[in-house]
This record gives C-alpha cells, sequence and structure tokens, in this order.
C-alpha cells in the first residue's frame, strides 16, 4: 500500500492542523486522560485546564493565546503536565503541540506500562524561539516497552508570559503526523476513503421484494438480525410495519446465510413497527426500540429483551435520565459491546438540529449495594456527540466497532453523494465529545440514493450495510462489503467461556467485569447465560486485561489476558469459576504478578489486591490464610523461602490499606502442591501461584 493512502486530513481544522491518521496497524494516538499535572489556571473544562491539551491539536488561531489550551498556573523551574491514552502503543515518535510563547519544554518522558519513565527529550537551556508557534515533533527506534503515557515537563521561567500546550501525541510510525500548513489547508470538503471491493447483495436468504433493513451482526459474526417492513410473514400478515428478523451464517468461507426467520413474539408484535438496535456480545440481550407497554410498543425510548430456550422475554424499559425525543417516530440506538455506552441518535433542544447523535453511560451501583445479574442498568443524562459528529442535518444510525473507539454512522448534513451517506469518525479521548473529523466511505459504499446502517463484526473483516441500488424489485436490500485493512476498526480479542460454580461445575448467572489491569480502569461489563453459563466478551488490543465475574455469595477467580502486542484478530475460550463464599473454600488469586524469582508486587497486581481488600472490608470477621506456591524447578527450600516471601509481601500491601494483621496468615508451600504437570512450561506456570482459603467467616 502506498504510504500516502494511510493519511487522512482533517478540514475541521481549517484554521491550519492536518492530522494524519495511520492504517491498520499504524496508530496515532493523542492523550484521553490526565494523569497529573503540576499547577493549573483552571478547573476542568474552563479555559486554559489541563484536559485543554487532551485530544487532538484544536487551539485556533496558532500562535495566539487560546482557551483550548492548557496554561500551568505558575512560572515554577519545574512546571509539568503527563497524559495518558487510550491504550499502550510500540511509540517511535512523540509530539507536542506548543500554540503559544513555545520553548519551554525541558523534557519529555514516556510513561510505559509498569508506570515506568523513559525519557526521549532533554534541552537544559530552554528559552524563546523566534516562532510564535511548534510542533515539538522527536522520532526515536521503537524500544521494546510499551507506551501508555507521556510527561512534558517545563521551564516557565524562561520564556516570559504566558506558556500554552494544544496537544500531546505518540505514533508507531515514522511519519509527518502534524503539517505546519496553517494558512493554506490543502483540503475544505468531504475527505473520502476509497473501498478495494464491491457491495454484494445477500440473496433471496436475507433480501426479498420488500424493505429488508437495519443490519445487526452479533460480535462473532455468526448471527445477523434485521428488519422487514410489510411482509407477509411479519406477526400482523402484510399490513404489519415492521418486524425483526434472523438468519445464521452457515458457511463462514462462502459468506452463506440460512433462510431468514421471524424473531417471534416477544419482541414482534402484529401491528408495532418494532426494531433491534444491538444485541450484547453473547447474543443474549437485545437493546431495541420503543417502550412496550400491555403488549403494544410506544415509540418513547428503548427497551431490552432476553433470550432463553423459550424464546425472548417480554421487553423491559431501558431507564435514561432526561430522555427527550421530539421527533419519536425517528429513533436510532447502540449498546456498545463494552456495555459502558449507550449511543442514542435522537432531537434533543440542545441539539444541533434534526436527529443528532448522543451518548448516556450507566449509573454506578449505589453504595453498599452488592453486584446483582437482575439489577436493572439505569443511564445517566444523554451527552451530544458534539459538532464534530452532528450536523443541522439528520445524523443516525449510529454503530460502534468493538474496539469502542471507532463510530459509523449516517448523516445528510455532512454532505456527500446522495440523500443520506455513511461516515466513519475516530473517538480521541474518554470524554465521548472529542472525534476526528468524519470521513465519508466514497462511492463504492455511498450512492446518490440512501445508504445507511453500517455494521462489522468483531473480526473486522465485512461490514453490511442497506442501500436502495440495485435492491430486490427495487426495494432497499442490505448488502455485503469486504473491508480493506485501512480502514477495519481496531484489533480485538474475542473471549467466550461459561461461569461454573467451582465445586458442582454447574453454570452461574453472574455479571462480568474487565479491566486494565495496568491502570484499574474498568474498561467493559457483560453478563452470562441464566441458562448455561456462558459469556462472551471482546478486548481491544494495546491493554492487560483482567476479566472476573460477580454474584452474590460467590467469590470470583479472576482470569487475565495480556493483548498489548495483539496485532490480529483472535478468539479465545476461557471458563470463569466462582468459589462459594464458606469457610473452608481456597480462591486462586490469578492476577498476582512477581518478576521471575522476586518476591516484589509488580503493579498489574494492584486491581485485584484491591478487590480482595474490599471483601475484607465488607466482611469484617472475614479470616484468611495466603498461600504461596512455585512450580518445582530449583532448590526446593530456596522455592520455599520464595513463596514465603510473596504471601509476605502481598500481606504487607493489605495491611498498607487498613487490614488488620491478626485476620491473615501466610504459608510459603514451594512446589509441594502442584495443580497441574511441571513437566512442560505450558503447564508448569500453572503452579506459580498465589491463593487464599477462607478460615472464619
Amino acid at each position: 500500500m502506498n504510504l500516502n493512502s494511510a493519511l487522512f486530513f482533517m478540514p475541521a481544522l481549517a484554521a491550519g492542523l492536518l492530522v494524519a491518521s495511520a492504517a491498520h496497524g499504524q496508530s496515532v494516538l493523542w492523550g484521553s486522560k490526565i494523569e497529573e499535572v503540576s499547577s493549573q489556571k483552571a478547573k476542568l473544562k474552563e479555559p486554559y485546564a489541563p484536559d485543554k491539551a487532551l485530544g487532538e491539536p484544536n487551539a485556533q488561531p496558532l500562535g495566539q493565546l487560546s482557551n483550548e489550551a492548557w496554561s500551568p498556573g505558575k512560572d515554577g523551574s519545574n512546571e509539568f503536565i503527563e497524559v495518558r491514552f487510550i491504550k499502550s502503543i510500540l511509540a517511535q515518535q512523540v509530539t507536542v503541540i506548543e500554540n503559544f510563547n513555545p520553548g519551554a519544554i525541558t523534557k519529555i518522558e514516556l510513561i510505559d506500562i509498569k508506570g515506568e519513565r523513559h525519557q526521549v527529550y532533554s534541552n537544559p537551556n530552554p528559552g524563546p524561539i523566534p516562532d510564535p508557534y511548534r510542533t515539538l515533533q522527536v522520532k526515536f527506534k521503537p524500544e521494546k516497552y510499551r507506551t501508555v503515557g507521556v510527561r512534558v515537563t517545563l521551564n516557565a521561567a524562561k520564556v516570559d508570559g504566558v506558556n500554552q500546550l494544544d496537544a500531546i501525541g505518540v505514533a508507531n510510525v515514522d511519519v509527518q503526523i502534524v503539517k505546519q500548513d496553517f494558512k493554506n489547508p490543502t483540503s475544505t470538503g468531504v475527505e473520502t476513503v476509497q473501498m478495494d471491493s464491491t457491495l454484494k447483495n445477500l440473496g433471496p436468504n436475507i433480501n426479498s421484494r420488500y424493505v429488508d433493513t437495519h443490519p445487526v451482526i452479533s460480535p462473532d459474526g455468526r448471527t445477523m438480525f434485521f428488519a422487514r417492513q410489510f411482509h407477509p410473514g411479519n406477526r400482523g400478515g402484510g399490513r404489519d410495519p415492521q418486524d425483526i428478523w434472523y438468519s445464521k451464517l452457515t458457511s463462514g468461507k462462502n459468506q452463506t446465510w440460512s433462510l431468514a426467520k421471524n424473531l417471534g413474539t416477544p419482541p414482534n408484535g402484529p401491528e408495532d413497527p418494532n426494531g433491534l438496535a444491538s444485541v450484547s456480545a453473547n447474543g443474549q440481550v437485545a437493546l431495541l426500540t420503543g417502550i412496550y407497554v400491555d403488549g403494544f410498543m410506544e415509540p418513547k425510548g428503548f427497551s431490552t429483551s432476553r433470550h432463553s430456550p423459550g424464546g425472548w422475554s417480554v421487553p423491559l424499559k431501558v431507564q435514561i435520565d432526561n430522555f427527550i425525543n421530539k421527533d419519536p417516530e425517528h429513533v436510532d440506538g447502540y449498546l456498545a459491546t463494552s456495555g459502558k455506552a449507550l449511543l442514542m441518535a435522537v432531537e434533543r433542544p440542545e441539539g444541533q438540529g434534526g436527529q443528532d447523535i448522543f451518548v448516556s453511560f450507566p449509573k454506578p451501583i449505589p453504595v453498599g449495594e452488592q453486584p446483582d445479574p437482575k439489577r436493572v442498568t439505569e443511564w445517566g443524562k444523554p451527552i451530544s456527540l458534539g459538532p464534530n459528529i452532528n450536523t443541522p442535518g439528520a445524523d443516525f444510525a449510529p454503530f460502534l466497532a468493538s474496539d469502542n473507539k471507532t463510530l459509523y454512522f449516517a448523516s445528510d448534513g455532512h454532505g456527500g453523494y446522495g440523500k443520506s451517506d455513511i461516515f466513519y469518525a475516530k473517538r480521541l479521548d474518554s470524554t465521548w465529545t472529542k472525534w476526528s473529523a468524519p470521513r465519508n466511505l466514497g462511492p463504492v459504499v455511498n450512492s446518490p440514493d440512501f445508504d445507511a446502517y453500517y455494521t462489522v463484526s468483531a473480526a473486522g473483516d465485512n461490514a453490511y450495510l442497506v442501500s436502495s441500488r440495485n435492491g430486490t424489485d427495487g426495494s432497499k436490500d442490505i448488502f455485503r462489503i469486504a473491508l480493506a485493512p485501512a480502514f477495519k476498526p481496531e484489533v480485538v480479542t474475542l473471549v467466550q467461556g461459561k461461569v461454573l460454580d467451582a465445586v458442582t461445575k454447574k453454570p452461574v448467572r453472574a455479571i462480568i467485569h474487565y479491566e486494565n489491569l495496568i491502570t484499574g480502569e474498568e474498561i467493559g461489563v457483560t453478563e452470562s447465560s441464566p441458562v448455561d453459563g456462558s459469556y462472551t466478551i471482546v478486548l481491544p488490543a494495546g491493554v492487560q486485561y483482567g476479566y472476573r465475574a460477580e454474584s452474590p455469595d460467590y467469590i470470583a477467580e479472576n482470569a487475565s489476558l495480556d493483548a498489548t502486542t495483539a496485532d490480529k484478530y483472535s478468539e479465545k475460550n476461557q471458563d470463569l469459576f466462582m468459589v462459594p463464599f464458606k469457610v473452608g473454600q481456597k480462591v486462586k488469586l490469578n492476577n498476582i504478578f512477581f518478576p521471575q524469582s522476586k518476591f516484589y508486587l509488580q503493579p498489574s497486581s494492584f486491581p485485584e489486591l484491591l478487590r480482595l481488600v474490599k471483601i475484607l472490608r465488607d466482611y469484617p470477621t472475614v479470616e484468611i490464610l495466603i498461600g504461596g506456591h512455585t512450580d518445582n524447578q530449583g532448590d526446593p527450600a530456596l522455592n520455599v523461602k520464595l513463596s514465603e516471601d510473596r504471601v509476605e509481601a502481598v500481606k504487607k500491601y493489605l495491611v498498607s490499606k487498613g487490614i488488620d494483621a491478626k485476620r491473615l496468615s501466610t504459608k510459603g508451600l514451594g512446589g509441594a502442591e502442584p495443580i497441574a504437570s511441571n513437566e512442560q512450561e505450558e503447564t508448569r506456570r500453572f503452579n506459580r501461584r498465589v491463593e487464599f482459603t477462607i478460615t472464619k467467616k
């Protein structure tokens, strides 16, 4: 691929910055979270606040004081700002935008996944430079460590007046990620991509002479849900405005789908326009448009329905604070695979006009309430995705890829080829209000007519969409297009398994949480099937994950996956075991990590230990025995000593968090109690473990 085809330009930054985005496998990341700052002039979201240094460069005009950039609150010799990125990266360049009064930077350090700093730039003689602004771009050979953050240090006293930083970015490619052509931007129109494939009609098993629309593909790519309008097979026959149908993939090699079937009642009714907006990672929970009252659907919001061997449950209303839709006949939604964001296309008073895309986040579980898979999730007030996404026209049909960053949506307000076109953009930070400039998916995907409802499986190989062109008997049909590598979402790993009682091996209904083991941030949440305990989670690359199940009266044995270096889609099977909360039960702490032959805890152990702290605080009478184990390699006596030292390190950490040492006993057993064969490293590693036994409840 020509390197230039990996670049796109940001016409939204018309005053000057042209920012390149890398192709698949190449990444340009901008700061998404403030980790630490030496001083600040203002609070969050106010002019000059630290969060103004997050996301892509946006302080305009350059060379002048801007509300959209960070200013230190002091003129000290050691002012600094430290940002984190949305994932880790094998960096080979860092870029800092000094949009006003440049020259004060003395040091730039990369932060790796262990929290260690690596200096890549030093200037012992800071001072004013003749330019009114500067893009400080530092390139270096990529090291073995992966970068999760950057710290920039300034000597503000050496440059008179206010210092301002607009953005901090890293890249794993050797390209110019910011071009300083501020007076003559090369593009002011809609930038498009060029697909190297053609649209393929899914054929008569999916499409009919009636309108077939709104495909929803399950993350594993094996089930497709879609809607049919006024079809004789609808629950109310040909007069029924819309029902939900589904089909199964019978041949992945040839992309062959089974003959579509009606989803049944519920959720379909004989008179209402029923629609499925998205489906959970394991395909067991559906987000539906509308709310259901006495068996009838009212177009006032969203509902959820759960699948069981007997069919789909009666839909329950999704509770959203301050939900408003001024045009209830037009509503779209999408529940992120992570379960942490609910996207909706509605018309609200604070919108740009017509349908706009908003996001809502789950409200936290009340303090003191135990996790319960039967608890209904409540959602906060919707927040606009901002003017980069929303226009005075209609912006609708949102679909968030499994990487939790790549947004596809339809719009008639961004310009393009016809009535509505499909666009995509990348989320730049954790606020969900900063996005890259939307890119039109080009003339292969978009036409002079209606094009919308774009969906992609977790593997990212194929996309599905609705179009009016060449449909059966002139109707809207569902099409497939193979994605070129440059236009795929970022790489993910799909993890499937069952949640089981560790003693009886019977399935347990549970909530599954997964988190970044380095930062402790919860990335996503889902639930297991109440029938067979099956679950599915999708983990974006670049992060070391821990995941666990939670259910009343059980303690989870956590699992982990290191996806920091994942470079292609993969699938993994991993059962999760739940230990009954009883005296005598033993719980493995799978996410406790030590360097080889050492006994000090690595930072990735802290999320697991903090959960143990919480258990001991919630149950103040519980006492535990912490046991340490090694494999059988080396001197047995040294192995016993190493295991003793490791469990003492765990005890010391728990005591440092306020747990009474009298409640904690320890025992180092070396290699005396293996749980797997010591013949090969593949199984021997399971013997190196820390676990605890409940001795008093």
